[in-house]
């Protein structure tokens, strides 16, 4: 005889513990429509705060914290609702991806709103390696692992164009970019 009982799927009357908190980002990931969207939201008052108060190393320290503990929490979530894909309610992947890009951003307005678009346009259009790591890697390595390359995308193109300013000399991208990016923090 074999056993056909599905887990109890984790729902709003399932007994909250801490690992369903952070895999849903205290309940962003419960949105019904855009939970990525929400959760990449929800990230950003949290970074602002370790931003202005202990500096860009320590958000990107807390991003990679946060992918860590987001990566035990994702496991416990898909242990308890026995799933192996990437459930839509678990957003701290989004959390970590969304720090993770932050850290290397200064904390203005403009620079919150032009890393949470890019970031969530890579996170959803998926191009290369992180439509491989979504689609390969399983469990709660998987879910947290392709937002973290998400973020690189935007990175990349920031320092590329650093890059560009140091060996050539050009300032036709970097001080627009560093204007808008930086506001006040731009000298």
């Amino acid at each position: 005889m074999t056993d056909t009982t599905q887990p109890t799927p984790v729902t709003n009357s399932h007994p909250r513990a801490l690992w369903w908190y952070i895999a849903t980002w205290f309940g962003c990931g419960l949105s019904p429509v855009v939970s990525g969207t929400v959760g990449s939201l929800g990230a950003l008052p949290f970074a602002y705060i370790i931003q202005v108060t202990l500096g860009n190393i320590a958000l990107f320290a807390a991003s990679l914290l946060i992918f860590f503990i987001g990566w035990w929490a994702s496991n416990q979530y898909l242990r308890h609702t026995g799933r192996d894909d990437d459930p839509r309610e678990i957003v701290v992947d989004e959390v970590a991806g969304q720090w993770l890009l932050l850290s290397v951003l200064f904390p203005t307005w403009h620079s919150y709103l032009v890393a949470f678009v890019l970031f969530r346009l890579f996170d959803i259009i998926k191009p290369w390696p992180i439509s491989v790591a979504d689609r390969d890697i399983k469990g709660g390595i998987g879910v947290m692992f392709d937002d973290m390359l998400a973020a690189f995308y935007p990175i990349l193109a920031y320092l590329l164009i650093l890059i560009e300013a140091q060996v050539f000399g050009s300032q036709a991208l970097l001080k627009p970019l560093m204007n808008f990016l930086g506001g006040s923090y731009v000298q």
